[in-house]
């Protein structure tokens, strides 16, 4: 069950009033018409569905059915001339109708290959007779859903809630006053927003900077858009979710702080910023590039087999932002401009290309030729520092990091076992038969994570770069205790891990390349 807030309600025999239709908005429909007026918090279950409407385009109306029901729901609502809206069954989910155009049946971005449906690759049976987790969630997170859509606006809640809910707002508010700590918590940030971290930290960063108002950006059209790329993460994968785009993007304002930047980026490099890191990973399949080729999937035969997955992020964000419009105040150029730059930026995540990055990145620290008053420069500076935070889970405290190790190692593995099952090569580090967790993170650590540090230490010598730089020999030692053979090994080569390490095994990238 689905709930739907701060919306006006409407009875199902009820006409829509054309000033309402008029303006932009949503309105909600139950099957009661006690409800309509100020609802009770209570009574929000009682509620069926909602539609949301955009007066600039009377063609195009989006539904969302907020229960399971047993036959077709058939409200009596005056539309705009030329909403041609077809109404079916619908189930708890979201569905985008369109006139002339039909119903999508399945989530965007679902492309089953060899029986492998990507929007279940990576989930867990329920047992029997049990109830999801997820359902559990939110029939105990009504007042909570409540609560945070009115702190995303800004607006005072008016009704009493209940002192669990005042204590979870209340953890979140002063969290987000320390976004910019290091050891910030994504997780229990995650938690204490009911799944919603990437949408609230992401409004709120914009909002801190000061971007909303700069760029008078439309806060409904703001809000569907973090939504809907909140939603296009796949939340059953365990590394590859919105939770890791929370954390990038967190870590990227962390680097965006750092006085270098501060002082030379412009309010757009940082906007382009944030936005490429919530988005850098979107609609992730939760496989790597070389299981999509050798599948035959559609992407890598659109793409070339070449960057196949930071295009298809790039191609999603871009769909959203057009979808929702939420450019279309700014001049056409400007708005492809934005497109084209945070695609630069998507790109640049792409860990088979790391050489090239790490090489162009010391060639410049090497002649001190870096000038952020250059806007390639900084373009590239952006793309070091989304790299950064992109792979630096191994960089935060131990606490932290051996959660997304864990995180990210499953997924590795769990594509391992669909590689076997359908007698596939199993790519390198996903044999759970022939890796640990520790000799796959110490790999990784030492061929990819340490050398890009080491430059960007040069390149940033500050407190939060030699924080990093220490908490990645502490986590290294970590698992290098739980692996004695893989620490062997591994201390032979790294008298100079920053100049030692240009050519880093196959293995290694190709980890790397699921990771990012």
């Amino acid at each position: 069950m689905e709930l739907c807030y701060q919306l006006p309600v409407l009875p199902l025999d009820r006409p829509v009033p054309k000033h309402v239709l008029s303006r932009r908005g949503a309105i909600s429909f139950s099957s009661s018409s006690s409800l309509f007026g100020a609802p009770d918090p209570r009574q929000l279950s009682q509620r069926r569905g909602a539609i949301s409407y955009d007066s600039s385009d009377q063609t195009a109306l989006y539904i969302r059915m907020l229960a399971v029901t047993n036959k077709t729901i058939k409200p009596s609502f005056v539309f705009t001339p030329g909403a041609c809206v077809i109404f079916k069954q619908l189930f708890s989910r979201d569905v985008r109708v369109r006139s002339q155009v039909g119903f999508e049946p399945e989530r965007r971005g679902s492309h089953p290959y060899l029986g492998v449906d990507f929007r279940t690759l990576h989930s867990r049976a329920e047992s029997a007779g049990t109830i999801p987790a997820r359902r559990i969630r939110r029939l105990f997170s009504f007042q909570r859903h409540l609560l945070s859509s009115r702190l995303l606006r800004g607006a005072p809640h008016l009704n009493p809630l209940h002192i669990l809910d005042e204590d979870y707002c209340g953890q979140a508010k002063c969290m987000l006053e320390k976004v910019g700590s290091w050891n910030f918590d994504i997780f229990l940030f995650d938690r204490l927003t009911n799944g919603n971290s990437l949408v609230f930290l992401t409004f709120n960063l914009l909002n801190q900077y000061g971007l909303i108002e700069l760029f008078q950006l439309d806060m409904v059209k703001l809000r569907r858009f973090l939504v809907l790329v909140q939603e296009d993460y796949h939340n059953q994968n365990p590394y590859h979710n919105a939770v890791h785009a929370a954390d990038v993007t967190q870590a990227m304002h962390c680097y965006l702080r750092e006085p270098k930047l501060a002082q030379s980026l412009t309010s757009f490099d940082i906007l382009l910023g944030l936005l490429a890191a919530a988005t850098h990973d979107l609609d992730h399949p939760g496989v790597n590039q070389p299981f999509l080729i050798k599948t035959n999937h559609y992407l890598a035969a659109l793409y070339r087999n070449t960057s196949v997955l930071e295009n298809h992020h790039w191609r999603s964000a871009v769909g959203l932002l057009r979808e929702t419009e939420l450019f279309s105040n700014l001049p056409a150029e400007d708005s492809l401009s934005i497109e084209r730059q945070l695609g630069s930026l998507i790109l640049a995540t792409d860990i088979s290309r790391q050489n090239e990055y790490l090489s162009r990145f010391r060639t410049h620290l090497d002649e001190n030729d870096l000038c952020l008053g250059n806007a390639s420069h900084r373009h590239f500076v952006l793309q070091m520092a989304l790299k950064c935070a992109d792979i630096c889970n191994p960089c935060r405290p131990w606490e932290l990091s051996k959660q997304w190790s864990e995180k990210v190692t499953d997924e590795f593995f769990h594509q391992g076992d669909i590689e076997k099952k359908y007698k596939l090569e199993i790519s390198p580090l996903c044999d759970s038969e022939a890796n640990t967790i520790a000799s796959v993170q110490i790999g990784f650590m030492t061929y990819v994570v340490e050398p890009l540090f080491a430059e960007w230490a040069r390149f940033s010598d500050t407190r939060l770069s030699q924080t990093m730089l220490g908490h990645l020999g502490l986590n290294k030692a970590s698992w290098s205790a739980m692996e004695p053979e893989a620490s062997g090994s591994s201390e032979e080569g790294e008298s100079e891990p920053g100049r030692a390490t240009d050519e880093p095994s196959s293995r290694v990238l190709s980890q790397g390349s699921q990771e990012s």
